[in-house]
């Protein structure tokens, strides 16, 4: 069986081609903002992206019609169960109307269900950023007009959090993790017993700042700002999800040139890089509470886990709460894989995505 699995991003977009569970190969496509910018919508860059996959896959001489199934990352959706979904007319329209929120991986199901449709191929996507299992004690927010929204590294979190698992011979529905997925954006989930029962909000102002998004804010001083005239709703919601955290500081949201910069002199890019370090590490301290202590591991992953700098100065802070373990590689392309694949082999019932946040099992 091959499969081809998407994963767009805010500036490129990845594409896995696997013959069964063995990856046959890798590559990513870089997008240059440059050619993103007159479009008003993420939406807008579906066409740029499917040519340049068409292209890739030409060279890497792929028939889509040898292709059993291709299968994406999932987008802002209504809050969902985990597991995988057969891409459906009722999730395309959610996805073109940014419904439930803007981003790039919005364009997933999207370009999969035209590429499959070339040859007639079911499409899929597996463990969207909006699945949602959080404890109802964590739902609550101080307002009673506003709830706490799960949107996470879903897919990356639960693929980690399986291999872990069965590194330490353990069963992923009985293990006690804090997964930390550090990248444009930061999410921290507390997983008790194969469950993300509480998790920052990762897209929209919860949690530790990151490269693009500005994390916790005071209320107040937000509500004031936007009262001031000096930004519409819309570009201070930008400034929250897109322009803030590290970018907003330092005009830029490429982590590694803000090493190169630190490592040079610069006291500001130091001074950001140890407070994005910071509050991770206070995030994971508050996951801790949730799960009452009981914590088989602590798990960083992302692109900035890459960065031993990075990770050394969040270990100094939280490793008296229990083992502390560093996974620099995702596993998001093999977890997109084999979530179709076990539908393909019928180990596993695809769900339908209803509007409104239910699901079904046909």
């Amino acid at each position: 069986m091959n499969i081809l699995a998407l994963n767009p991003g805010s500036t490129s977009t990845r594409l896995a081609l696997f013959e069964f569970e063995l990856l046959k190969w890798e590559s990513t496509i870089s997008h240059h903002s440059e050619n993103f910018k007159s479009f008003k919508s993420v939406i807008e860059e579906k066409n740029i992206r499917k040519e340049k996959i068409m292209t890739e896959l030409h060279f890497r001489k792929v028939e889509i019609g040898k292709l059993d199934a291709i299968v994406a990352r999932g987008g802002l959706l209504a809050p969902l169960e985990s597991g995988v979904y057969t891409i459906n007319n009722a999730m395309l329209k959610d996805l073109k109307a940014n419904t439930y929120g803007e981003h790039a991986s919005n364009l997933g199901a999207l370009l999969a269900q035209e590429i499959a449709g070339l040859a007639g191929i079911p499409a899929f996507i597996v463990d969207p950023p909006v699945v949602d299992e959080m404890d109802e004690i964590a739902r609550l927010s101080g307002l009673p007009e506003i709830k706490r929204k799960s949107i996470f590294h879903t897919l990356n979190h639960k693929a980690i959090a399986r291999t872990i698992a069965a590194k330490l011979g353990l069963q992923y529905r009985d293990a006690h993790f804090i997964v930390v997925h550090m990248g444009g954006g930061i999410s921290v989930g507390a997983h008790k017993k194969g469950r993300v029962i509480d998790v920052n909000n990762a897209l929209e102002g919860e949690g530790p700042m990151s490269p693009e998004r500005t994390g916790n804010l005071p209320a107040g001083d937000v509500i004031r700002l936007l009262l001031s005239g000096r930004y519409t709703c819309e570009e201070l919601i930008k400034c929250v999800t897109r322009c803030g955290g590290m970018y907003a500081y330092l005009g830029t949201a490429d982590f590694y040139e803000v090493i190169k910069r630190k490592e040079k002199g610069d006291k500001k890019a130091d001074l950001i890089i140890k407070t994005m370090a910071y509050q991770v590490a206070k995030e994971i301290g508050a996951m801790a509470t949730v799960l009452k202590g009981r914590i088989h591991a602590i798990i960083l992953t992302g692109g900035l886990s890459q960065s031993k700098q990075f990770t050394d100065l969040i270990k100094k802070r939280i490793s008296f709460l229990g083992k502390v373990i560093v996974m620099k590689s995702t596993c998001e392309m093999t977890a997109l894989a084999n979530g179709a694949l076990r539908v393909l082999k019928g180990e596993e019932k695809a769900l339908e995505y209803i509007p409104g946040g239910c699901c079904t099992t046909p």
